[in-house]
């Protein structure tokens, strides 16, 4: 393969990290040994990042050994925007060991060392690694098939098994940062010993780098943990684990935003439902979730009967359904609930309130016709637009995920729901990208991905094709032949669990929510205790018109105050003095020091009362 690049050009060859071979991706050093689609790998191409990231990942490990020779390497792959590599040894990495380690990669880069292949068979590789001292290497090679041979990887004085492919050397990797050290059980079971995970990112220019640093130090800023605690919003406690205390503050977010999907249900069809907190064990059985679900779930006992909490709220909606007949005249039929749901999430993957074990869903299930799923796909992919777009968010990623290889249905029934959820997009305007193979194993979806203010992807929004719980469910209607036929279930989420999209909420907007979500709208501050009762009216008032209103009249300097307040991130502040309490009107600050000066009480109500119309 380096050859090939090597007769194409000089710059080629120089920039070539990898190659690939009929759609494969292999090393510079593979040997072509037929015609075949050939292509070279560069920084420039997506697989050349995840080259770099796989190759970084063991010039870690090289520095590792190098500069710690008793611990021990276990695996290391690529992860979202870097690499982790976990090592056995027998005291803990400092933040001055992780310094050292990363100064080392930089020496070991620097001396451009070739990075060369070799293959042996799997006993070979198992006795090669217990001469060496790896005895977490000669496990995992132990537990591929004798009959297959094993592939390692040599730069310098280290070697490591791996599929490969990597750079040709160790001078191509520049851009790195080791990031942190945490713990990680080995083969993520608990019963196993505790390893340490070194995690770094890996980019391919200089400036990628930085740049990633950087939105890491701006994520840092708004991590919605931090300001929920600033901001008095809510707070995680050890008494329940992956559940959420909410505060007044959080609390009145928590409505608006509830409440706004309320409207949403009402003004586009959709009927308020509300299912039971916990259901018989023989109805997760007949839906599957018992038999592949059961360790994520909850469950209970009461007078010889085992029940389980809802991990989701479809089969409750699917019995609300069953209840009476129903004619294709019903159909679309739309139900909606903010149900409660409990998953057993393992404690390592909890994570403030974006990751937890009780959350509420904006759920909402579709019950049609084949014929209808196109139209609700519009209607429904219309509605979620306009609700991101009034939340703050306009950049929208749209992916459809296709049918896997194992699966229930007929390929042309697959073909129908694929074909009506693509045209379904089109006829939305939406530029979609496939993702083969990720659909259920029941049915395709789409799934509605925002990009935030500093460039990361939050996957919130959802609408699935599902024709197997019905059946599951023996759910039916009585269609305009007179027969009895099973209803298509569309699964459907905008913001999915409120818990997480409140903290995908704070940290989009770094905390300073917008007029209308706010959970303080106005703070009134009197400058002397002679303004005390003006500012009691002015709250007053703002409060009858339906806002939300702080009244300080501490006895402070209004100086002190005002900053106070602005730290709380306040939309507005309305400071009042002898000269606002004699002309009936107040001084106006709104949030990031702006002074918008001085302006009647009428004015100002009529200045916040479009600013929560718009969303703005």
């Amino acid at each position: 393969m380096a050859e090939v690049a090597s007769s194409i050009g000089a710059g080629l060859a120089k920039a070539a990290l990898a190659g690939k071979v009929d759609g494969k991706v292999v090393d510079t050093s593979y040997t072509i040994t037929s015609n075949a689609n050939l292509a070279i790998i560069t920084a420039k191409d997506s697989e050349g990042l995840e080259v770099i990231r796989h190759s970084t990942a063991h010039l870690l490990a090289y520095a590792v050994k190098d500069l710690f020779p008793q611990a021990q390497v276990t695996i290391g792959p690529v992860i979202d925007n870097g690499f982790f590599y976990d090592f056995s040894y027998s005291r803990s990495f400092t933040p001055e060991d992780l310094a050292a380690i990363e100064k080392r990669m930089t020496e070991l880069s620097n001396q451009d060392e070739a990075v060369v292949r070799r293959v042996l068979s799997r006993d070979e590789a198992v006795a090669y690694f217990k001469g060496l001292g790896e005895h977490y290497k000669a496990e995992i090679i132990a537990s591929i098939p004798s009959n297959e041979a094993v592939s390692l990887y040599r730069e310098g004085q280290f070697e490591d098994l791996c599929r490969g492919p990597h750079v040709p050397s160790t001078g191509k990797l520049k851009h790195f940062k080791l990031m942190k050290v945490a713990g990680a059980y080995w083969r993520g079971d608990h019963r196993n010993e505790m390893l340490q995970r070194i995690y770094g990112t890996a980019w391919t220019s200089k400036e990628d780098l930085q740049r990633y640093l950087t939105q890491l130090e701006e994520a840092e800023k708004r991590d919605h943990r931090r300001l929920g605690r600033e901001l008095d919003l809510f707070h995680i406690d050890e008494h329940s684990p992956g559940t959420v205390f909410w505060h007044p503050h959080g609390w009145t977010v928590w409505q608006e935003v509830e409440q706004y999907m309320r409207r949403v249900y009402r003004d586009n069809g959709y009927q308020e439902v509300k299912g039971p907190q916990i259901l018989d064990q023989s109805l997760w059985e007949k839906t599957g979730h018992w038999d592949k679900y059961r360790d994520n779930m909850f469950t209970t006992e009461s007078e010889k009967r085992d029940y389980a909490l809802k991990p989701m709220n479809c089969p409750g909606h699917l019995i609300i359904f069953k209840q009476g007949i129903k004619s294709y005249r019903d159909l679309p039929l739309r139900y909606g609930e903010f149900g409660q749901c409990h998953r057993n999430e393992p404690s390592g993957s909890l994570h403030g309130i974006m990751r937890v074990r009780a959350f509420t869903q904006d759920d909402g299930h579709i019950f049609c016709t084949e014929a209808q799923i196109q139209s609700e796909v519009i209607a429904f992919t219309t509605l979620l637009q306009k609700v991101y777009k009034d939340f703050g968010f306009t950049d929208i990623l749209y992916r459809l995920s296709t049918r896997p290889e194992q699966r229930i249905g007929t390929d042309e029934s697959w073909d129908r729901a694929e074909n009506a959820l693509a045209e379904g997009l089109r006829a939305s305007n939406c530029e979609f990208e496939y993702l083969p193979g990720e659909g259920a194993f029941y049915g395709p979806k789409i799934e509605y991905t925002l990009k935030d203010a500093i460039g990361r992807e939050w996957q919130c929004g959802t609408i699935q094709v599902d024709p197997n719980m019905p059946e599951r469910l023996d759910a039916e209607f009585v269609g305009e032949d007179g027969a009895r036929h099973r209803p298509i279930m569309l699964h459907r989420a905008i913001v999915g669990s409120l818990e997480r999209f409140i903290g995908i909420l704070v940290e989009q907007h770094a905390g300073a929510l917008p007029t209308w979500l706010a959970p303080t709208q106005v703070s009134v501050l009197n400058i002397t205790d002679s303004q005390a009762e003006y500012a009691q009216e002015v709250a007053k008032t703002l409060r009858n018109q339906g806002l939300r209103v702080d009244l300080d009249l501490r006895n402070e300097k209004i100086t002190y105050k005002i900053r106070e307040h602005s730290m709380q991130k306040l939309p507005y502040i309305l400071v009042v003095g002898d000269k606002e309490k004699e002309a009936g009107a107040v001084a106006v600050r709104a949030r990031g020091n702006q002074d918008l000066g001085v302006m009647s009480l009428q004015a100002f109500s009529e200045k916040i009362a479009s600013d929560i119309a718009l969303k703005s």
